[in-house]
């Protein structure tokens, strides 16, 4: 028996309204936005942050993800199935959005898309570090002025914690 599906590899570029280059042999760097910039209430962001983990280890490895107000910012690497061939970034992210509009729709009594259609995507290159672009990642509400410090900020995530649980 198999412990991974099998992969539905995306072609290594496509066009939707934004480029995507996909390759495998790169962590990417992953942004997607709420239609509309509409503001993710509070009591669901851990939950979205678990979605987005749902699959590390299976389909991608999560280096480092975080949950903003109105946005997610992921960096990942694809991870390749059985076969060798890498999962593709469409079937990731369509599990992540499908799943997480489901449940956020579904907690909040409403219908109707959550994400917009398209992330933005980029692999990085090799004068852009995995660490460097986490810590970016860890500092963005800082930034934001959301808060004081890093620590304060719940909803991030990277492959030097401990994974959150249901609970938290």
């Amino acid at each position: 028996m198999s412990s991974r599906p099998p992969a539905q590899p995306s072609p290594d570029r496509y066009k939707r309204h934004l480029p995507h280059i996909v390759t495998g042999e790169h962590p990417l760097f992953v942004t997607f936005c709420t239609r509309g910039r509409w503001v993710i209430p509070e009591a669901l962001r851990m939950q979205l942050l678990l979605h987005c983990l749902h699959d590390h280890a299976v389909k991608l490895w999560v280096h480092a993800v975080i949950v903003m107000p109105d946005h997610v910012h992921m960096i990942l690497s694809l991870l390749r199935d059985e076969q060798a061939a890498f999962y593709g970034l469409a079937e990731i992210m369509s599990g992540i959005k499908g799943a997480s509009a489901h449940s956020i729709n579904k907690a909040l009594g409403r219908k109707g898309p959550v994400w917009q259609d398209e992330s933005f995507d980029h692999f990085l290159r090799c004068e852009e570090s995995i660490s460097a672009k986490a810590q970016y990642l860890w500092e963005n509400p800082v930034r934001k002025k959301l808060v004081a410090i890093p620590e304060q900020w719940p909803w991030f995530w990277a492959d030097w914690m401990p994974r959150p649980g249901p609970g938290q």
